[in-house]
């Protein structure tokens, strides 16, 4: 089987200072998808996209004043369903992180769209707004299956949207969601192809899991929704590392897979560790202010959020101090989802003490890791599965 490494240079995998991520997270959705957990919120009275924008410009302009002289490498429009808005709100947003931080020439700039033909036909708008690459939350590429996940569009429809962001833009990624109820390997295998036909460069893979407070969850609990069992989960997966692999589409990450090149700078941001600010109702952030990590969330509510942000210029709710080993422990959960893996030394500097040798060995006998000539440590292919494991067993002091 082809190997499913993608392989880094030094400059790419420690290029720390030259990395720092914007994630913009819009929470409105047409409906909630019965298995999502995220923060996305259906309304069905029209929603104030100025009022949100003037908003979003200000929770910039607070956070930017806390970490100044950043220079941004990447900025990702998540959701909810970004592509909901109107172009002219997303250029707001862009030149709203423009006016207080410095933005990098090549910067990548991804917004996550619904494949659906209504919001297809925004894409040139997007593109003239300064996105440079779409995340398409395609999920299935057959009709059943899209109607049991709850999605509006049809196998067809996404298909003709992805037509349309590849006309658009030069980067685009799709998703696709696996281990679906009755699902086998041939079936999966075959749509795999399919998908890998249309996808330039990049496809995220995602195994359906079942969060607790879904519908799928009650469903599940009822016995009304039955999913893979745990063999048939892993024989899922197999497939999906050895088909991307044999069609030049490795994983770089354990759901995300890339040709050479093309992988998503924005998420390498999160998973090497690097800095990003959170902007927006339920974002996230991960910041250096004063030599200490910043861990930062804001308020999930979107009108909660807004009236925040309009009296004090943010939506806070959290801002917690990270010691070194809450820094260290992130940094090794984080980066082991890579199959570039780890510096052990930087663990060490984080954490202040290095990683167990003997737990170290006992992994490598079992063939849930390797340690490279570079002394670097990843988690091999057996390893992926059961990769909360692994780094609950290198964490543990």
């Amino acid at each position: 089987m082809t190997s499913s490494r993608v392989r880094f240079s030094p400059e790419q995998r420690d290029a720390k200072s030259e990395a720092f991520g914007v994630y913009v997270h819009w929470p409105f959705c047409l409906s909630k998808c019965p298995y999502c957990d995220f923060n996305s919120h259906v309304r069905h009275a029209p929603i104030d996209e100025e009022r949100y924008a003037r908003a979003f410009a200000r929770e910039i302009e607070t956070i930017a004043a806390r970490a100044p002289g950043r220079e941004v490498s990447s900025i990702f429009l998540g959701g909810g369903t970004p592509s909901l808005m109107r172009p002219q709100t997303v250029g707001a947003i862009l030149d709203s992180i423009g006016r207080h931080w410095r933005v990098r020439p090549d910067v990548e700039i991804t917004l996550e769209a619904n494949p659906t033909s209504v919001e297809a036909t925004r894409f040139a708008g997007y593109r003239a707004a300064g996105v440079n690459r779409v995340s398409l939350g395609v999920q299935a590429l057959d009709d059943l299956s899209l109607k049991g996940l709850g999605r509006l569009h049809t196998a067809r429809e996404a298909l003709e949207a992805v037509a349309i962001a590849r006309k658009a833009f030069d980067r685009y990624s799709f998703d696709l969601i696996y281990a679906r109820p009755d699902q086998t390997p041939k079936m999966w295998a075959e749509e795999l192809k399919i998908a890998i036909a249309e996808a330039a460069e990049h496809l995220s893979l995602y195994q359906l899991t079942i969060e607790e407070g879904t519908p799928f969850f009650g469903l599940h609990a009822a016995g009304k929704l039955a999913t893979p069992d745990e063999a048939s989960a892993r024989a899922l997966y197999d497939v999906t590392q050895e088909v991307c692999s044999a069609h030049d589409l490795p994983a770089y990450e354990i759901s995300n897979h890339a040709r050479a090149g093309a992988e998503c700078r924005h998420n390498l941001v999160y998973w090497r560790g690097e800095e990003y600010a959170g902007i927006g109702p339920g974002a996230h952030g991960r910041l250096d202010i004063d030599g200490v990590r910043h861990a930062m969330a804001t308020e999930k509510r979107p009108e909660q959020w807004l009236m925040r942000v309009e009296a004090s210029g943010h939506g806070l709710t959290t801002d917690d101090r990270l010691n070194s080993e809450e820094r260290a422990d992130e940094f090794l959960l984080m980066g082991l989802r890579l199959t570039e893996g780890i510096d052990p030394k930087r663990y060490a500097a984080l954490s202040g003490r290095g990683l167990d040798p003997r737990r170290i060995a006992v992994l490598r006998e079992e063939g849930a890791i390797a340690v490279d000539e570079d002394g670097r440590l990843r988690v091999t292919q057996a390893g992926f599965p059961v990769l909360d494991a692994v780094v609950a067993d290198l964490a543990a002091a």
